[in-house]
């Protein structure tokens, strides 16, 4: 069943079915729940008729709650994909963190939500050998669809604690800034590294809708200071480290 060993209270949510064709979870996966409370959180997550769920919720005052079995799939990720794969359900541990989000008054996470959330994390990642590369945000498996959970998640943090890989961002200078309408060869150098890192992205040369998409869904995780879908001097700069980092 692989509960975590953490204190926890139990809310089973319904919504969950085998994992499909693999031996068990290799990503980690973040969320914000986006809804005014975490009663009604939970009423979604554990509804018929939503079609939602995740494996944990963690409140704002910290306290966790388990709503599906590590070792099911639970239906969290939707349409979404990583390193060219679908199908992120299958392959993923999901954790709802408490917080409206950005279409009501998303604000800083606690301090003890978040050092509970490290917590949970690092005993899921040590369980299922889960690698830093494979903690992940919602917005970075469905850039667009999702933006959680947002610019202000403390991803360095995590970090620090051993959870997730980080790097520090490269100032933001002047300097020459790739954006929608560009094309060449540098549009698809960051569009080839986008996609070595993982992000579902075609290299086409040309800075397009879906290129400034996920440019933005790589700012929300790894440069938050500034979250525009234009790959600016920092931008680039940072993922060129961040891949660096990835292959050391």
């Amino acid at each position: 069943m692989s509960v975590t060993s953490l204190p926890h209270e139990v809310v089973p949510a319904i919504n969950f079915s085998d994992r499909v064709s693999v031996a068990g979870p290799d990503i980690l996966l973040m969320h914000y729940t986006g809804v005014p409370t975490p009663e009604f959180a939970i009423e979604i997550l554990t509804s018929g008729e939503r079609e939602v769920s995740c494996h944990y919720l963690v409140h704002q005052d910290g306290g966790i709650v388990h709503m599906v079995d590590e070792d099911k799939r639970a239906w969290h990720a939707g349409k979404s994909s990583w390193e060219g794969a679908g199908d992120v359900n299958s392959r993923s541990v999901g954790i709802e963190i408490c917080n409206p989000g950005h279409g009501d008054d998303y604000h800083d996470f606690p301090d003890a939500q978040i050092e509970a959330v490290i917590a949970l994390s690092n005993d899921i990642v040590a369980r299922h050998a889960i690698q830093p590369r494979h903690v992940l945000a919602h917005s970075d498996v469905a850039p667009g669809r999702k933006i959680d959970p947002g610019e202000k998640f403390p991803w360095a943090r995590l970090a620090e604690r051993g959870v997730g890989l980080w790097v520090t961002p490269a100032a933001i200078t002047d300097g020459p800034v790739l954006e929608e309408g560009a094309s060449g060869t540098e549009v698809a150098g960051i569009q080839r590294n986008l996609a070595a890192y993982g992000y579902g992205l075609e290299v086409t040369g040309d800075y397009d809708a879906a290129t400034a998409t996920v440019v933005r869904a790589f700012q929300l995780h790894f440069r938050p200071q500034l979250c525009d879908g234009r790959a600016d001097v920092s931008t680039i700069a940072t993922l060129d480290t961040l891949l660096a980092a990835h292959s050391a």
